[in-house]
């Protein structure tokens, strides 16, 4: 993936909160990773949720919850790092990996921003991406490195602790390394977003098993973000200038590699030795790659529809 040098960077897009204290806390729902031992033992007896939606405490109402809660209250104490301060242009992004996160924020914002109004009748309504290390307070609880990239709709915010990709998808869950995997998680996220806003998460009655509702809001926004790669050579900055100007065969098949990787069959084999659909709350690896791949493909909101498709 290389960047437009000449594309402006909207660095108001993401903020970061730096490092944070201390454990899990608050009441927001606490999962394990690999090796942890929070949320009620160890990750043998409990399915390990990485790319992470609360479907307990946050999914309370069916519609968005903006205006609700005000994320520059509830995130890190010590407010934005200036992490990001220095990310400008698109030549930026091609040289640090903070920037390029940058750029891929705006890039899937502009996506939808353009997408949702004429898919679904909806005007998009745009949200930050807050990173941190450590720990950092959210609108769905205190969120520690052991949780996953995780969107929260109680404070319309993706978060992202950037040492998940090389701590845990490369190194306990012998995911991809590569720049797009980490654009697939965040647009993955942003895919939760576009959940919320149209009111998708109020769909959600089950929250387990191969066939449950959570299943399904997992595997459409994996064709959400198979939506946003097809077309992300065609998102603009503020003054029109393409953002992504070259997106690769290598760079979609790291999404997929990366999918696969999180697929509730291929994370309980390696943290269990078993596989158990009736606990499934994200798909399995093959069901995750083909829906990104099905949004990658046709590019339609409704081949997406994953809570009308009769299979998964």
């Amino acid at each position: 993936m290389r960047f437009n040098p000449k594309a402006r960077l909207d660095t108001g897009q993401v903020s970061d909160g730096g490092r944070g204290g201390g454990g899990m806390g608050g009441g927001g729902m606490r999962i394990p990773m690999p090796g942890g031992t929070k949320a009620g033992g160890g990750i043998g007896g409990i399915l390990v949720i990485i790319l992470f939606v609360v479907l307990t405490q946050c999914l309370g109402g069916t519609e968005s919850s903006g205006g609700g809660l005000d994320p520059s209250q509830l995130q890190d104490a010590g407010g934005d790092s200036g992490r990001y301060e220095n990310c400008e242009s698109g030549a930026d992004a091609n040289e640090s990996a903070d920037c390029a996160r940058v750029a891929v924020v705006n890039s899937i914002q502009d996506y939808w921003e353009g997408e949702l109004p004429s898919a679904a009748g909806v005007e998009y309504a745009m949200t930050d991406t807050h990173t941190f290390t450590g720990q950092t307070s959210t609108g769905c609880g205190a969120a520690s490195s052991q949780v996953g990239p995780f969107y929260c709709p109680q404070d319309d915010t993706v978060y992202l602790d950037t040492g998940f990709f090389d701590e845990v998808l490369e190194q306990q869950l012998g995911g991809p390394d590569g720049g797009f995997v980490e654009a697939y998680v965040i647009g993955h996220e942003y895919g939760h977003h576009i959940q919320d806003v149209t009111g998708t998460m109020g769909k959600v009655r089950t929250q387990q098993g191969a066939n449950s509702d959570a299943v399904r809001l997992e595997l459409q926004a994996d064709c959400y973000a198979g939506m946003w790669a097809r077309s992300a050579t065609k998102t603009e900055d503020a003054t029109g200038e393409v953002l992504i100007s070259e997106l690769t065969d290598e760079d979609i098949r790291l999404a997929i590699e990366a999918a696969e990787s999180v697929g509730d069959d291929r994370i309980q084999e390696k943290t269990s030795g078993r596989v158990n659909p009736e606990s499934w709350t994200h798909g399995s690896a093959e069901q995750r790659q083909r829906w990104f791949n099905t949004g990658y493909r046709s590019g339609s909101y409704q081949d997406c529809d994953t809570f009308s498709a009769g299979a998964l």
